[in-house]
């Protein structure tokens, strides 16, 4: 066992490169994973979920979306391939998780919409239209708070956050703090044992 996590920022373990294939949005993906990456099996079916469930983006959206802990890219190349005038930031501290975004965004043709870096390489005057992500629920509750208290106060004043967590592993519970925190946060919808949060200011 290396002690490798999704949140590993260098992981050990070889690459040991696979495909996942899934459907979202009307249209048919399939990307290269690999050992070392969050779901590298199968697209989670968290993020299932919440491509299933939240509110995609519409094709004339513009500005700057986040995908916060992109993994291999799944959410990235969805929301990449629905505008031609949005730009995606796909921020993980995964070096390999950000090596296989970039490459399968590359690989779809959505290389000029996204931008693949670690979350220290976000220019700091950078907001976001929507924000979307499958926390990493496993790295500890206040690790959990402490990304969310990072990045939501990055919403553009109309923005929208799409988050997904499961029941079991605190959704109600982070529900609750979000809007203790003082975020309006709407419970979208509740499948598969997972809760699809929007959070606006």
């Amino acid at each position: 066992m290396s002690g490798d996590h999704y949140f590993s920022t260098e992981p050990v373990a070889s690459a040991d490169r696979r495909t996942v294939v899934f459907s979202a949005g009307g249209r048919d993906y399939s990307l290269t994973s690999s050992a070392g990456v969050f779901s590298a099996d199968r697209l989670d079916p968290g993020t299932a979920v919440l491509l299933r469930k939240a509110e995609l983006p519409e094709s004339d959206i513009s500005g700057v979306l986040l995908d916060l802990g992109c993994g291999y890219g799944p959410i990235t190349c969805v929301l990449a391939s629905r505008t031609d005038a949005a730009t995606v930031w796909a921020v993980d501290v995964n070096a390999r998780a950000r090596a296989l975004t970039a490459e399968n965004a590359g690989r779809l043709g959505l290389a000029d919409r996204v931008r693949v870096v670690a979350p220290d390489e976000v220019p700091d005057d950078l907001s976001f239209a929507q924000l979307w992500s499958n926390p990493p629920i496993r790295i500890g509750k206040e690790e959990l708070h402490g990304m969310l208290r990072r990045w939501l106060p990055r919403l553009a004043p109309e923005g929208v956050a799409w988050l997904v967590v499961a029941r079991h592993l605190g959704g109600d519970s982070l529900q609750r703090w979000l809007a203790e925190s003082g975020w309006h946060v709407e419970r979208r919808a509740s499948q598969k044992g997972y809760r699809v949060l929007r959070v606006t200011r």
